[in-house]
């Protein structure tokens, strides 16, 4: 039986903005005192440079609208980027939309129903009999488990299928009332925009999914929450997660390339999501990962900050297009639990 294989991705993203011209021009005019340097501390060290938003704060203020409203704007922004995602994912695997057998769409930052799987099968000529599936508000990590099901049903049915993560963090700042607060100062340094889309089929050229594995750790579940309130979704971000990563991120490593034969050394593709440069740290030194190893990752959250799910797949899509691309590809993943997912990838021709 053919495994599954990742034969193609594609990204779309809104226009971007400087970290710096969101500060001058935004954000910095929101503190005062004491909190504002603290804020500016917090931009400066993010490790971003560059973000991308479908809702920029320096042209639109969408801090005080309610959750209604934002989830109306969500629709109307992520549909044309999970087209072009979705589109360029396709033509990467040689595959029209119609040859489609399981759609799922991964987010937590925008809800309706009918929702981008029903709208996009719809306007990219999906079968009929495409089935779909939704996961929504497992954060950071979602891509993970949404590979993990495409990859099960491509076992399973030998037929292709297709993941978007599309993620519009722009639409969640928060009111004047409640930025002053550490956790929504550094939601509101690192946050950014997109749209990704993987296309997984039965055998064939590409990397194939090895395996995707998990771990939760329930009792630091309040360490990292996603809120629905009155006014968008509010982050809580406790400073104890690089801990909870610590102890737990090792051990499922190590588990999971034992299971394939592999050690550490022999992986030479690391696909970290960057929560932040701390995020980053704790996993390098708890691998003991040479500081080359990361640099993708830290490279994609200084280009485009943390996109919430999206952001392995676009880290995933630089090594890719890398000039050697990596032999063996690890991706780890974080969010709310706390969970942490990975998944091993190699090549196959």
């Amino acid at each position: 039986m053919a495994v599954p294989v990742i034969a193609g991705l594609g990204t779309a993203q809104p226009p971007g903005a400087t970290q710096d011209e969101l500060w001058a021009g935004y954000f910095s005019h929101h503190f005062s005192g004491t909190t504002r340097t603290l804020a500016r501390r917090i931009f400066a060290n993010s490790g971003v440079t560059r973000r991308q938003a479908a809702v920029n704060p320096l042209l639109e203020d969408v801090a005080d609208w309610p959750t209604e409203r934002r989830m109306r704007r969500y629709q109307v922004e992520a549909l044309p980027l999970g087209k072009e995602a979705v589109g360029r994912a396709l033509t990467a695997a040689g595959l029209d939309a119609a040859d489609v057998g399981l759609f799922i769409v991964c987010s937590c930052t925008g809800y309706a129903t009918p929702g981008l799987d029903i709208l996009l099968a719809r306007d990219l000529g999906m079968a009929p009999h495409t089935q779909r599936m939704v996961v929504g508000h497992m954060g950071c990590y979602a891509a993970l488990p949404g590979l993990g099901a495409a990859g099960d049903f491509v076992t399973a049915r030998q037929r292709p299928a297709l993941l978007l993560c599309a993620e519009l963090t722009s639409l969640h700042l928060q009111p004047a009332a409640a930025r002053a607060d550490t956790q929504q100062i550094v939601s509101h340094a690192l946050f950014s925009d997109a749209a990704v889309a993987a296309v997984v089929v039965p055998g064939g050229r590409g990397y194939a999914l090895r395996e995707v594995t998990s771990v939760t750790d329930a009792t630091t579940a309040d360490h990292m929450t996603w809120d629905v309130t009155d006014t968008g979704f509010r982050m809580g971000l406790s400073s104890k997660v690089p801990q909870v990563l610590s102890r737990h991120v090792r051990g499922l490593v190590d588990g999971l390339l034992a299971r394939h034969g592999t050690t550490l050394p022999e992986v030479d593709g690391w696909a970290v999501h960057p929560g932040g440069p701390r995020i980053l740290d704790v996993v390098e030194r708890e691998l003991g990962l040479p500081p080359e190893a990361l640099a993708a990752s830290r490279a994609t959250l200084d280009e485009h900050g943390n996109c919430s799910s999206a952001t392995v797949l676009l880290i995933l899509d630089r090594l890719l297009r890398a000039e050697r691309p990596p032999n063996r590809i690890l991706v780890l993943a974080f969010g709310p639990g706390l969970t942490l997912y990975a998944a091993l990838l190699a090549p196959v021709s």
